[in-house]
């Protein structure tokens, strides 16, 4: 691609989207970023670029930096992802997953600008009876969160068909990593995902990890998961914008790397790269976990020539490994 973008990257304080924004300006694009801050760090965004603290769902704010930054294209990673939460307050899913997202939508409707790139997930395929995931694959979420996610899929179905919108959704499985150069990674308040869980109980900021569940029907009876570096994802996001040429144009593509980790393997890598013992405590299954999720990607190898660069789970560890020993309390160290 020679057309240098300029790019609203809503979210672009968080984890995945930080990740795109330092991929973003690698190619040579022009990324600005709006977020609330509710989980996004502000020192996660280098100085030149443009920073906008507001909310998804400011109809008015966000077009006016639409108009005031020549906006071309729009990426969202603005969304809340607990699933557990999302159980229990389904409320504040539907309104900041879905109806901030329509709201979004309406703002660049009305200012014209007719491209976008979301971040979906691999929760919108609920309990898979078949793997690997391939995107043909029923869609039956069984949280609220993997539901709105679907639910703004099926929106963007209907604004292509409509007004013209041109989309890309990608569903993603467990993003892990950190940059390559230690300068960014996972900083979230509670942490949820694995490898950061097992690195800070490594290092004993947390008493242990806990296995939920050593009786699945797996090679070692722990779940299997599908881990895909952060900057694996950022790539695929910005090698879909030819696509989005076409007006109405309508995409959707898995990212992750085929080959699952169990839990025990996440902590044995850990083990090995960190050379630091994991106190391990093994507790029973939790309600909704199913025994294996990991995707069929070669549709995005295929339509966008994206290749993996981290297909090693301890690769993708040792950069986790290098931002949490550079960083030991996040953005706020």
């Amino acid at each position: 691609m020679n057309q240098k973008m300029n790019v609203l990257v809503v979210g672009g304080a968080g984890y995945i989207g930080s990740h795109c924004v330092r991929q973003l300006q690698a190619a040579g694009h022009h990324p600005v970023v709006l977020d609330n801050l509710v989980f996004g760090h502000r020192e996660s965004i280098r100085p030149e670029v443009p920073f906008y603290e507001c909310d998804l769902g400011d109809r008015d704010a966000v077009g006016k930096i639409l108009r005031d930054e020549s906006i071309e294209l729009v990426m969202h990673f603005a969304a809340f992802a607990f699933v557990g939460e999302s159980v229990t307050e389904p409320r504040k899913y539907y309104e900041n997953n879905f109806v901030a997202t329509l709201r979004l939508l309406e703002s660049m409707l009305d200012n014209g600008v007719k491209k976008f790139v979301f971040s979906s997930t691999c929760a919108t395929y609920g309990e898979p009876e078949t793997l690997p995931i391939v995107e043909t694959l029923q869609q039956a979420p069984i949280n609220p969160y993997g539901q709105t996610k679907l639910d703004v899929e099926n929106c963007l179905k209907s604004f292509a068909h409509a007004y013209g919108l041109s989309f890309a959704a990608f569903r993603y499985f467990n993003a892990a990593g950190a940059a390559a150069d230690g300068s960014i990674g996972e900083d979230h308040t509670p942490e949820t995902h694995l490898i950061p869980l097992v690195i800070d109980a490594a290092t004993g900021r947390r008493e242990n990890i806990k296995i939920f569940g050593t009786d699945y029907p797996t090679p070692d009876g722990t779940c299997l998961r599908d881990y895909v570096h952060v900057d694996d994802l950022s790539r695929a996001h910005i090698a879909v914008f030819d696509k989005l040429d076409i007006e109405g144009a309508a995409h959707f593509y898995n990212l992750g790397t085929g080959r699952p980790s169990s839990v025990r393997e996440i902590i044995e890598a850990v083990e090995v790269v960190t050379g630091l013992k994991v106190p391990v405590v093994e507790d029973e299954r939790r309600a909704g976990d199913p025994p294996a999720l990991y995707a069929d990607a070669s549709k995005a190898q295929r339509e966008l020539g994206w290749q993996v660069q981290y297909p090693n789970v301890k690769e993708i560890i040792k950069t986790a490994w290098r931002w949490h020993e550079k960083n030991p309390s996040g953005f706020g160290g």
